[in-house]
């Protein structure tokens, strides 16, 4: 029986030409993200499978009760903790997800720091306004990168970061001071003492109630005025209206957000400050840390993967429970 599929979110229009969708079934494509529950309710409910990419589109238990066919979810990554996985358990529709690949967002992250300290942006855009030089950037060498969250995509950036004669001091609840050692990084007591002693600070952590709001304006007041901070983590880790306070004020040197609290940004979010924007002190991106061909080329082939075995009964990577694959690479 020919399955109706749906892949949710895809904003740059690549699901199609990046894998090979199962012959026979209806697959329909929503570039754009749904945001009103009435509305994805209802644009939803004809489908069995629903491919998710990331948290674009979160699959509440409210939602997932409402779609009557629904039967299989497929997330890009290995876990998305925007679904509701033990409301699908409750109905007996399978969550499985892909493999993900850390290098896409710790290179990014490198990108976004050699964007803040060189002032690439306001530069770049007076040049082609017809000007030239307008400020002074920062050599990375013997600058000290704090890492928030020492996990798979904070030992990949500080790898990455080395070359640029970076120091690196790292902090994360679960980090000892002889696993920084084994890893070749400076250990931070706490979160304070890295605030304290960074020139730069990368948010590498995962959402939580415990990280839910975690920088505010006590820690950015603990952080160097020249220093910088990078969230290409989660939005709500950092309190967005304390930090262009402190940024407005010279408080903190500069700041790059790839990720935000509502995704897409909505009109008028107050984080599209063009003054801070336009003289390179704030950086502003569209969520692009996992965004790459390589990347997407990966998890739309083992999205297809996963539907294909799951179709044939073949074991899946499952999400809460269940038996386990990996897709084929």
């Amino acid at each position: 029986m020919a399955l109706k599929i749906a892949v949710l979110d895809d904003y740059a229009n690549v699901a199609r030409r990046y894998a090979d969708w199962p012959q026979g079934d209806e697959i329909t494509v929503f570039q754009h993200t749904m945001t009103d529950p009435a509305e994805l309710a209802t644009a939803l409910a004809p489908f069995d499978v629903l491919c998710v990419m990331r948290e674009r589109t979160p699959l509440d238990g409210t939602l997932i009760r409402a779609l009557p066919n629904l039967k299989l979810i497929v997330t890009t990554g290995a876990r998305n903790l925007s679904i509701d996985v033990a409301a699908a358990q409750e109905r007996g529709i399978v969550v499985c997800g892909t493999e993900s690949r850390g290098t896409t967002t710790a290179e990014f992250v490198m990108a976004l720091m050699l964007a803040l300290t060189r002032r690439i942006v306001p530069e770049a855009n007076s040049a082609a306004a017809g000007g030239w030089q307008t400020g002074m950037g920062r050599d990375l060498a013997g600058l000290t990168l704090g890492i928030a969250g020492f996990g798979r995509i904070g030992r990949k950036v500080a790898a990455l970061a080395r070359p640029f004669s970076v120091e690196v001091l790292a902090w994360s609840r679960s980090l000892t001071p002889d696993q920084a050692a084994a890893e070749g990084v400076a250990h931070a007591a706490d979160l304070d003492a890295l605030l304290c002693g960074s020139d730069i600070v990368s948010i590498n952590l995962v959402l939580s109630e415990a990280t839910r709001g975690l920088f505010g304006a006590r820690e950015f007041g603990l952080m160097r005025p020249d220093a910088l901070l990078l969230n290409t983590s989660r939005g709500p880790i950092v309190q967005v209206g304390p930090l262009l306070d402190a940024l407005r004020a010279g408080r903190l040197g500069g700041a790059a957000l790839d990720v935000h609290d509502v995704e897409p940004l909505p009109d008028g979010d107050p984080v599209v400050d063009r003054d801070l924007i336009d003289s390179g002190r704030l950086l502003v991106t569209p969520h692009l840390g996992y965004v790459s061909e390589q990347t997407f080329r990966m998890f739309h082939r083992q999205t297809v993967e996963a539907i294909e075995a799951w179709k044939a009964g073949r074991p899946i990577r499952v999400i809460g429970g269940g038996r386990q694959a990996t897709p084929s690479t």
